[in-house]
């Protein structure tokens, strides 16, 4: 039985593009085909980014409507899509008050779409709930670094998908993407071209004239120049002013008081080139996509309470620590520590030319009072998944994948274990003295979820039916 409680301008490179536009774009999309081929035919992590010259600012077709409505003096609402640099509180509120100076008389309001340690994978799922429905004029995509690792097909999909789904939902709305670096992309940009996630990136911006700003650019110059450190330990008194800057202090995310700056500097001066660049406001057209597997289908389904077997009581941010500080992001969340206590449900797939299978999974939390799922996915065998993972001295919005499926019908049943997993062990050795310092956060055995992410549709299980063995069925 279920239970719920109540409820600079120096020597950076080209702005822009060189000649025609035209065949810049052509040429473009040429260097990311050939890196595709090559991709494929060794089988690596990804393009190489040398086909593909790092520039700081691409206008392409501007911003036109969030601009005219600045210049008018309305309401412009800017929506910030991303991960934890986006998260910080750096370059993205920097920006909106950057974007506020030069329209004084417009009221630009900030939705705040950013999860760190998220990708334009779980992006794709949540953009209709977390910047869509919010009713945007301005969306901005960060997401270079979170995608560092991913295939440029799937990065290229998910990436496309959203920007459909934006476009399909407000043809109004204008759309810029960002692109930041972390340490492993550094050699890429000092040799002046695009890291490989950027450089798929480009190839969606090019193809939905989309305009693009890599911060990175400079601080491959500054670094060039000897005038920036981008890894290094953080001195007590920090001197923001001091010269070599500091950066970084883990190689990833910038200091709020020198890296941000850097970042909100670039976006200044490319935001009023990309200002100058736009046409009239108009409605962007939607071409064909570049890809039949694009991403635009994906979408959120909330758990149902027919979809939940045993002990489980929706977790409400004014009762559940994780609740409150996810509930943003999860506006329907619920929580069960019950051994055996399951999920349950059917998932439709539909059929798309060219589509083989799509990704699907479940939208919970990751923490250190989490325990063990078996998942199994049309009666085949279960698959143990722990709930925590190496970083895990803090609860985080995270994903249990279910696989590629089939499209088709599909059951699928998540339990929660009895099994007590050496949560120590898991976790990396640099975090395993908080655990030896703060025991009972680790002793709890729990497992939170939100959604299900899925390409179609998600129901509980028909009553009394057993969960299926015979593999995927037609969509009806």
């Amino acid at each position: 039985m279920k239970t719920r409680s109540t409820g600079d301008t120096r020597n950076r490179g080209p702005v822009g593009t060189t000649g025609s536009p035209q065949l810049a774009r052509i040429a473009r999309r040429l260097a990311w085909g050939l890196a595709c081929v090559t991709c494929a035919a060794c089988a690596g992590p990804g393009p190489r980014a040398a086909d593909l010259p790092a520039v700081e600012c691409h206008p392409r077709g501007g911003l036109p409507n969030a601009v005219a409505k600045a210049r008018a003096g309305g309401e412009v609402r800017v929506a910030y899509l991303g991960g934890s640099i986006t998260a910080a509180p750096g370059w993205r509120v920097k920006s909106l008050a950057s974007m506020q100076e030069r329209f004084p008389t417009a009221r630009f309001v900030e939705i705040n779409a950013a999860i760190g340690g998220t990708g334009s994978d779980l992006g794709a799922f949540r953009v209709g709930q977390d910047v869509i429905a919010h009713a945007p004029d301005l969306v901005f995509v960060e997401f270079a670094v979170n995608d560092g690792s991913t295939p440029p097909e799937r990065l290229v999909a998910a990436m496309e998908g959203i920007v459909r789904q934006i476009l399909n939902a407000g043809p109004a709305t204008d759309i810029c993407f960002v692109y930041t670096l972390s340490e492993p992309t550094v050699g890429d940009l000092v040799a002046g071209r695009c890291q490989p996630s950027a450089a798929a990136m480009e190839a969606v911006a090019d193809h939905y004239a989309i305009p693009s700003i890599h911060f990175g650019v400079e601080v491959a110059r500054r670094i060039s120049a000897g005038t920036l450190t981008f890894k290094g330990a953080k001195p007590e008194p920090f001197d923001p002013a001091a010269t070599p800057m500091l950066f970084s202090t883990d190689g990833v995310h910038p200091l709020v008081e020198t890296g941000h700056v850097l970042y909100a500097d670039v976006f200044a001066r490319s935001f009023d080139l990309i200002a100058k660049a736009g046409a009239p406001a108009a409605a962007h057209p939607l071409p064909e996509p570049l890809r039949a597997d694009n991403w635009e289908a994906a979408r959120m389904v909330p758990i149902a309470d027919g979809m939940l077997s045993g002990p489980w009581q929706r977790a409400l941010p004014d009762g559940d620590p994780q609740a409150k500080a996810v509930g943003q992001r999860m506006p329907v969340l619920w929580k069960t520590d019950a051994p055996g206590a399951a999920l349950r449900f059917v998932v439709r797939i539909p059929e798309a030319p060219g589509v083989a299978a799509r990704r699907t999974a479940v939208y919970d939390l990751l923490g250190p009072g989490s325990g063990v799922v078996s998942v199994r996915v049309d009666g085949g065998t279960p698959k143990r998944v722990p709930r925590i993972d190496g970083y895990c001295t803090y609860w985080r919005v995270a994903t249990l994948p279910l696989g590629d499926l089939a499209p088709g019908e599909h059951e699928i049943e998540v339990t929660l274990s009895d099994e007590r997993p050496d949560k120590k062990s898991i976790l990396f050795e640099k975090n395993r003295g908080d655990f030896d310092k703060n025991p009972a956060k680790y002793a709890g055995h729990a497992w939170y979820v939100g959604s299900v992410l899925v390409f179609g549709d998600a129901e509980p299980v028909p009553a009394g039916a057993a969960v299926s063995g015979g593999g995927a069925r037609s969509p009806r």
